[in-house]
């Protein structure tokens, strides 16, 4: 099958990198290359195409504001092609949590591409994307977050949380953590993403949840209101201790595909955690994390996955449910109140 492309790029120089290198993948047709929002917003009524690549910085609608119509209006597999400055990394990472599926950096310069086999691959995985019929989900309000926090107590409340995810992660995430108490249990997260992109997700995550989202880092102790984000550079992010915890960080060999993987961490903690852990995978492609939460299930933890019907892909939530890995299968909007309340 051939993947139709639309190339939304201001820079006439990039447009035609794009083509041609694009040109020569012989599964990738690029029909149409839009110089603004406008041209691109035609061009995607007119020609329906699998993946749409965007850039970020143009001139009148920007690229975060035309993403967001697109995905409000006609929800489209989206590849950010962003410029590699921190600047870009930021609003790559806000365009993460407004639904595009994933980002490629534009070389130093921004005149280039530094690996254009990469770009196409991603865009190959974009294509698989199918988005469901729904509205997205908000955030839930300050309501919300206070009626979950009064519906914890000290038998419900989990010593840990874990938490994988892929394709469609970040914006998942943001929605999930946006209903976690400022004083939540140490929570650590493995989110496929490129580790160029990693700390502005982390800042951005940060700044729209009540709880402290950083960076995982060798040895950190993990602390009551804290939320760990894998770095994403080639190290799988696991715990360490025993009455107290740390991040464990090393190198390795990929795990179900993926380095990091989301069955590493939940491995590490089905084993030092059992019971008193919570287990919560999320969108994404692929199986990574079923088996890691099927052992946190063995162990007596409380496991969810997200439902079909609120995943941008179902793969990973499928491969838990399959195996009856997950206790509780929960849209999007609750699993926060599930990991937090037996209850629920």
């Amino acid at each position: 099958m051939t993947i139709r492309v639309v190339i939304v790029e201001d820079s006439p120089t990039m447009r035609a990198i794009l083509m041609n290198r694009l040109g020569k993948e012989p599964d990738i047709e690029v029909v149409a290359a839009a110089a603004n929002a406008a041209e691109g917003r035609q061009m995607i009524r007119e020609l329906d195409p699998d993946v749409v690549t965007l850039d970020i910085e143009m001139p009148g609608m920007n690229g975060l504001d035309f993403l967001a119509k697109i995905m409000e209006l006609r929800p489209t597999p989206v590849i950010i092609v962003s410029g590699s400055t921190q600047q870009g990394n930021e609003m790559s990472a806000r365009a993460l949590a407004l639904g595009a599926v994933d980002c490629y950096a534009k070389s130093g310069g921004g005149v280039g591409l530094d690996d254009a086999g990469k770009l196409a691959q991603l865009i190959r995985e974009a294509a698989k994307v199918r988005f469901s019929p729904r509205a997205p989900a908000a955030a839930p309000s300050t309501i919300t977050r206070v009626a979950t926090e009064a519906r914890i107590t000290l038998a419900d409340r989990p010593a840990l949380i874990a938490i994988g995810s892929s394709t469609g992660g970040v914006e998942a995430l943001q929605t999930v953590l946006s209903g976690f108490p400022a004083d939540c249990p140490p929570t650590l997260i493995v989110q496929h993403i490129n580790a160029r992109f990693a700390p502005a997700v982390a800042r951005t995550l940060d700044q729209s949840c009540p709880p402290k989202i950083v960076l995982a880092e060798p040895d950190m102790p993990l602390r009551d209101g804290h939320v760990y984000l894998a770095p994403g550079d080639d190290r799988h992010l696991s715990i360490g201790g025993s009455t107290s915890f740390h991040c464990k960080l090393r190198s390795g060999e990929p795990v179900s595909g993926h380095l990091p993987s989301v069955d590493v961490l939940f491995a590490s903690v089905a084993e030092l955690v059992g019971a008193r852990a919570v287990g919560i995978l999320l969108t994404g492609m692929g199986a990574d994390g079923a088996q890691g939460l099927l052992s946190m299930a063995q162990n007596g933890a409380r496991t969810i996955a997200q439902d079909e019907a609120t995943c941008t892909v179902f793969g990973m939530p499928r491969a838990a449910i399959n195996l009856g890995a997950a206790r509780i299968v929960a849209p999007l909007g609750s699993i926060a109140r599930h990991a937090f309340s037996k209850a629920a």
